[in-house]
């Protein structure tokens, strides 16, 4: 499903705390996650971050944001509560958190058209991105991005709970989410919605150990990636941004591809090699993200 949203960085911000939603509207992220979940704690918050997010959407403090509440989990009793209350204006979908089956995401899909009707908002308004945290979710990565096509735009995978699900360890080598985290870009990319890769908790200021962690997602496969520190943003941005160098690679690509067509010989030739139809989806996949820059940034 293509999508208008730019999604390199998506920042978990606490609903309830104040002092940093008002960094989070300030920072470059290109999407908030505005959290009522792990992070909005006591229970008791999570009705103050809903009034929190409500009152800076009406106060214009997130225009011209992307933003996705992370609600809470299907079985929580505070769900609805989430959704009905934060399915306005100026909302672009939401994070559903613990998605163990296509039929939880299909779920959730209803219960947003189900708001849409009785709110005279169009259906289809409201995206979702799951969060894939389960050993069982890992094996259906696919299907629960297929649970709502209409709706489901990205699938993020949230590794600290899926480590405890498989007993596993937390460790700084990472071995213990090596195959879930490719997994999730399969399913992901099997389905055609853009994988998110898991945050980066340990040495959260270390921007070396950030920057490793992001070669790998890279060469996995990702296009963006969960965080939790507006210092991490530059170098997310960096790695998941097309350079110079790739943007001229693909105008060219698109102009000889184009050229071949247009003079009837089919396939296009570069460097003596042939420009075939995955070439040309590359090079149109990196002007599409090119073009949802704002300002080349």
């Amino acid at each position: 499903m293509k999508t208008e949203f730019l999604m390199r960085s998506l920042m978990f911000v606490p609903a309830h705390n104040e002092r940093l939603m008002d960094s989070a509207s300030r920072s470059s992220a290109d999407v908030l996650l505005l959290d009522l979940e792990d992070s909005c704690m006591p229970n008791s918050n999570k009705q103050v971050g809903r009034d929190k997010i409500i009152s800076y959407l009406k106060n214009n403090k997130f225009n011209n944001r992307v933003i996705f509440p992370r609600v809470n989990e299907r079985c929580s009793g505070e769900l609805l509560k989430d959704v009905y209350q934060l399915s306005v204006q100026g909302i672009s979908g939401f994070m559903y958190p613990k998605a163990n089956s296509p039929e939880d995401v299909y779920f959730f899909g209803k219960l947003l058209e189900t708001i849409e009707y009785e709110k005279n908002i169009p259906i289809g308004t409201f995206k979702i991105i799951p969060l894939i945290e389960t050993a069982g979710s890992i094996l259906s990565v696919q299907h629960i991005c297929e649970g709502c096509l209409n709706r489901v735009i990205a699938v993020a995978f949230g590794h600290l709970d899926y480590v405890n699900d498989i007993q596993g360890r937390h460790t700084e080598q990472e071995d213990s989410i090596s195959v879930a985290r490719a997994l999730v870009v399969v399913g992901a990319r099997a389905a055609g919605v853009i994988p998110i890769d898991t945050i980066h908790p340990h040495k959260v200021h270390d921007l070396v150990d950030l920057e490793r962690r992001l070669k790998t997602g890279k060469d996995l496969g990702y296009e963006g990636m969960l965080v939790l520190n507006p210092k991490e943003i530059p170098l997310v941005h960096q790695y998941y941004s097309p350079s110079e160098e790739e943007i001229i690679w693909a105008n060219d690509i698109l102009y000889l591809s184009s050229e071949a067509v247009k003079n009837g010989e089919g396939v296009a030739i570069k460097n003596n090699k042939f420009i075939g139809p995955p070439i040309v989806k590359m090079a149109e996949n990196i002007i599409q993200k090119r073009n949802l820059m704002k300002d080349g940034k």
